[in-house]
Formats: C-alpha cells, sequence, structure tokens
C-alpha cells in the first residue's frame, strides 16, 4: 500500500482541468485578493488527517487561481507578461510527472541535451561558436547574479583584487542589477542614459573607474525598451579588459527577428547575455538562459566540490558548473519543446508581429486626441499619457480596466513623470481592441 494513496480520480480531474486550462486560457477579470479575503477560505487547510485530494484542489480552482493575475492573456499589457503556446505549456505538465534531476548529467542527461539545443540556438544568433554553452536557472535576478559572480572571477586572475570590486551600468538598469550588487558586496557605477533611456560607449568610458570588473549593459531596458549601445560598450571593455554582460531578460528575444538584429550589433564581443524565455520566447515560467561566450570561464567560478560529488561524471556537461545552483528541474524543456514543434521561423514571426502590434499601437496613440506618446516602440514597449487626468485618476482608470478584464494597463514613471506603459510579448493582443479602450482614457478625462 502507497504511503501517499491518491485516487486515480483525483490524477484525473487534475489532468482535465489542466486540458480546459490549456485549451481555454486565463480569465482576465481574475486578479490578487487581499489576505483578508483569502484566509477564511484558505487558513486552515493544512490539517493533521488532511482536507482530501478532491476539496484542495477545489480550492486551487475556486480560490487560489482566481486570486492570481493572468499575465498570460493577450490583454495583459504591463511588466513583461509572459505568453507561453499551448505546446509549452502542455510539456510543463509532462515535466513535472517526469521527475528529471537537472543538475548533472547523470540524472539528466538527455533533458540536458535538449535544453543545450536551445541554448546553442540563443548562441548563435549571438554570433558565438563552440566554446559557448549554459544553463537555465531560475530567472533574470538569479542569471545576473551568476554572471557577474563569474565575471568577478575573471577579473580576479586577471589582476590584484581591488579593495572595492564596482559594477558599471546605466542607470535604466534592471533593479535586480542593485540587488547583485548588494549580495556581492560591490559598488555599482550608474551612468545617466539619452532620452530614450539608451546608454552610450562614450558616457560609460567616461564613468569607467579602475576598479570596474565588469559591465552591465541593457539589451531591452523593462521600463523603456531601450537597448545600450552594445558596439561601444563591447570596445570599451575590451581597451579596459572587462567583462561586459548584457541583460536581456526582455528583449534579446528580438534577436531571433531578422529586421531587429541589427539593433544587438556588438552582442558578438560580449561574455555573457540572460534572456528569459517566460517573458518574450513563449514559454510558462519559470525560466531564464544564462549563456556564456566562453562556457569555461563560468566553470572555474561555479564548480562545486563535496565528497558526495566526487562519483559526478564530470566529463559532461554538468549545469551546476554553470550558475549559482546546484539542484535543479529541466526547466528549459517546455521551451525546448515549443520550439522544437513549431521551429525557429515561427519564432521569428512571432516577434516581428509583436513589434509590429507594438508600433501600429503606438501610431494608433500618437493619433488620439487627448493621449501624448511619450516614448518609442522600443522593440515592443510604448509610453504614453492622458493630456488631461491627474495621476491620482490614471490609477482609478487603470484598476477599472483591470477589474473589468478589459486591459491590464499599469503607470510607471519616465523622467519623473507618471505615464502608462504598454509592452506587447502576445503575438494574438489586437490593436484595435486596445485601442478602443485607451479611447476611454481621452472620454473620462473629459
Amino acid at each position: 500500500m502507497k504511503a501517499f494513496p491518491f485516487p486515480a480520480s483525483n490524477v484525473t480531474r487534475i489532468l482535465e482541468w489542466t486540458r480546459r486550462r490549456i485549451l481555454g486560457g486565463p480569465d482576465p477579470k481574475h486578479g490578487a485578493q487581499s489576505h483578508a479575503a483569502l484566509e477564511p477560505v484558505l487558513g486552515g487547510s493544512i490539517t493533521p488527517q488532511g482536507i482530501g485530494g478532491a476539496a484542495a484542489f477545489a480550492l486551487f480552482t475556486d480560490t487560489i487561481v482566481p486570486s492570481t493575475r493572468p499575465f498570460g492573456h493577450p490583454t495583459s499589457l504591463s511588466f513583461v507578461a509572459s505568453a507561453p503556446t499551448d505546446a509549452s505549456l502542455s510539456f510543463d505538465a509532462a515535466l513535472g510527472a517526469a521527475g528529471i534531476f537537472a543538475g548533472n548529467w547523470d540524472g539528466g542527461a538527455g533533458a540536458i541535451h535538449a535544453e543545450n539545443q536551445t541554448l546553442e540556438w540563443l548562441a548563435g544568433l549571438a554570433g558565438w561558436g563552440d566554446s559557448a554553452g549554459g544553463v537555465y536557472v531560475a530567472g533574470g535576478t538569479l542569471g545576473n547574479l551568476s554572471a557577474l559572480h563569474a565575471a568577478r572571477d575573471w577579473k580576479a586572475r586577471r589582476m590584484a583584487r581591488p579593495d572595492r570590486w564596482a559594477i558599471l551600468c546605466s542607470t535604466e538598469a534592471h533593479s535586480s542589477i542593485r540587488a547583485v550588487a548588494r549580495v556581492m558586496d560591490v559598488d555599482v557605477i550608474e551612468v545617466p542614459p539619452d532620452e530614450t533611456g539608451r546608454m552610450s560607449g562614450a558616457d560609460a568610458s567616461a564613468a569607467c573607474a579602475p576598479h570596474v570588473f565588469a559591465i552591465v549593459g541593457n539589451a531591452g531596458a523593462t521600463n523603456s525598451g531601450a537597448v545600450d549601445d552594445i558596439a561601444g560598450l563591447a570596445e570599451l571593455a575590451h581597451a579596459r579588459d572587462l567583462w561586459l554582460h548584457l541583460d536581456g531578460a526582455y528583449g534579446l528575444a528580438a534577436l531571433s527577428d531578422p529586421n531587429t538584429r541589427p539593433v544587438f550589433d556588438g552582442i558578438e564581443r560580449a561574455h555573457s547575455f540572460t534572456v528569459d524565455p517566460h517573458k518574450w520566447l513563449f514559454a510558462p515560467y519559470d525560466s531564464c538562459a544564462l549563456v556564456y561566450r566562453n562556457a569555461a570561464d563560468a566553470a572555474n567560478a561555479h564548480g562545486q566540490s563535496a565528497e558526495y560529488l566526487d562519483a559526478v561524471d564530470k566529463t559532461h556537461w554538468n549545469p551546476s558548473d554553470y550558475a549559482l545552483h546546484l539542484t535543479r528541474r529541466a526547466r528549459g524543456l517546455p521551451f525546448w519543446y515549443s520550439l522544437a514543434t513549431h521551429g525557429t521561423r515561427a519564432y521569428g514571426d512571432a516577434i516581428a508581429k509583436t513589434i509590429a502590434i507594438a508600433r501600429d499601437l503606438a501610431d494608433g496613440i500618437d493619433k488620439m486626441a487627448g493621449l501624448e506618446l511619450v516614448l518609442g516602440p522600443q522593440l515592443s514597449v510604448v509610453l504614453f499619457r492622458p493630456t488631461g487626468m491627474s495621476d491620482a485618476q490614471m490609477d482609478q482608470w487603470a484598476e477599472a480596466q483591470r477589474r473589468s478584464g478589459a486591459l491590464l494597463c499599469l503607470p510607471t514613471t519616465w523622467r519623473g513623470q507618471k505615464v502608462f506603459r504598454l509592452c506587447i510579448v502576445n503575438p494574438q493582443t489586437s490593436v484595435a481592441g486596445v485601442l478602443e479602450t485607451l479611447g476611454t482614457l481621452t472620454t473620462e478625462a473629459g
């Protein structure tokens, strides 16, 4: 008898719900609830005897899921949402059932080899050769931390350690870079960007200091979509013997669109980059592809040793050698399955379509009386503001649209001014539908 008996009917119930969810998609009216609303329903669900699989799953379907924001819906245009393919969602369920340990080759050889096919594709888009490689980690923050740890180790092998190390980045760098700096106990030198949010190589050079070990460039800034002067930063990194890391968690997906690829010129000289398939490469949470131009530099920094690890086969590719982790699931496999299913051309076409949607939305906003196009589109990000609304009215409008399910479009701040931000990552987003909803901004302001 199993220690944890679970009736087959419960398995069937879960799989049937999963099928309907994947095919039907999320409900855009769902949203976060307060603790006061959730506690009377979910509180006390952990008991000595257990409440049973059917009751627990009912809590999931009836309370937990409706109390989450549906970032995968085509009208979810705030933050950098997720738009996973049906293929990747379906396979993610299968991956969980497979129970693969993918921390080392011995546990997950087939899965790791498949993940590496996608990493080779990404590295190839950057113009990197056979020495490139990497690993999938949980998100961009862990990817940036792992890359910058490798960068500091690489630099420490080339010069005497200063009293303090420093990272050079734009003031528009993602908040994770400052968080990483605190974890690593290093300084951050911030460079003001131009009016579009782009850091130039010349400005970075002027701010650079002897204790800098790495430059972090934006390859699609979260707030504005800006891509820094990668070629200029690469030249600076070469001249000063520095590591160039590109934070492309959102934007580097656009490498797959041939027409957008020139925006990233210079990436072939970078040392590492991150790109999150759960953002703009149509995969489910959570996956960040961390890729190094010379993977051996990462193995030098991250390889772990312990008595119980002595039996691990070091002649093959062990993901634990390339980031700050040991145990891991094969989180790159849902992306692999979708990419293998649909092909790389379909991915490039989908990215190009979302960029075209952003361009059409920007044109529509620019032509709409009462709306001011502030910036963009840059990649697929558009910033705009209603000219006749106060900041408080903007907040009220955004919440009303979110609750109705019409549109998730939340305010952000750009150069000290509250603006609305659209980030298009779902090729199913309707330009006409979004513009119709945005038209209510002018009627409500009036």
